[in-house]
């Protein structure tokens, strides 16, 4: 099989299906897998796991198309075991959501046997994918945090620290108010944006001199929450 019949626009698919091929469209999938997870794994926090699914995705939805190839019957079966799968997930974010659905559109290209589609979605969806990485598209400058203060129970905890909040950070907002440690604590929990870039300590020794001393935890929400 040359190059141009590769590459093409066409589908490579032959009946009876030949060796070479099969061979081909695999070393295809897992190519482009990996490129894939290695795009969507770039500047952005990420798990092991979440990076072999995702390059390990396109060969197995290629395998299946391959297998179904045309039969109805087979295909609700795939349909109803990949539902299945699905309630056996946690929910991902956005992006991750978005490179699947990525990965899958590779393997049904491949599965098919349109090599030269799949190597132009890639290709197209990677380069978008770093650029509007790189150009922080959709990111803030100063993304909001989440701020967990630990008070003892006999403190009113109702405008506490609004003094401190007003004058080190540009915007917040009590999220939550839960009890710790048998109930003998408080932990409140602030949806904040600082005014610059870094955490101030002066903000965190004032709050630990108002709290005790207790825990002060700053932490990343958009990292934590997701759709």
């Amino acid at each position: 099989m040359d190059f141009a019949t590769i590459f093409s626009m066409n589908s490579i698919l032959t009946s009876p299906l030949e060796a070479s091929t099969l061979l081909t469209l695999i070393i295809t999938a897992i190519v482009l897998g990996i490129l894939m997870a290695l795009v969507f794994m770039f500047h952005c926090e990420h798990s092991q796991s979440f990076g072999i699914a995702l390059a390990l995705l396109p060969l197995v939805v290629s395998m299946v198309i391959m297998l179904v190839n045309g039969n109805i019957g087979t295909g609700i079966a795939v349909a109803g075991a990949f539902a299945l799968v699905r309630f056996r997930s946690i929910p991902g974010t956005a992006k991750e959501i978005s490179a699947l659905f990525v990965a899958m559109g590779l393997g049904l290209a491949i599965g098919m046997g349109y090599v030269g589609i799949a190597i132009t979605l890639f290709v197209v969806v990677a380069v978008v994918t770093i650029v509007l990485t790189l150009i922080n598209f959709g990111g803030e400058s100063n993304p909001e945090k989440l701020l967990k203060i630990t008070i003892p129970e006999d403190f009113d905890y109702n405008g506490l620290f609004d003094d401190l909040l007003k004058e080190y950070t540009r915007s917040y907002r009590l999220k939550r108010v839960r009890t710790t440690n048998m109930g003998t604590l408080f932990e409140l929990q602030y949806a904040v944006r600082f005014k610059g870039s870094d955490i101030p300590k002066a903000f965190i020794d004032e709050i630990r001199t108002r709290n005790g001393n207790l825990n002060v935890v700053v932490d990343d929400v958009l990292a934590r929450e997701s759709l």
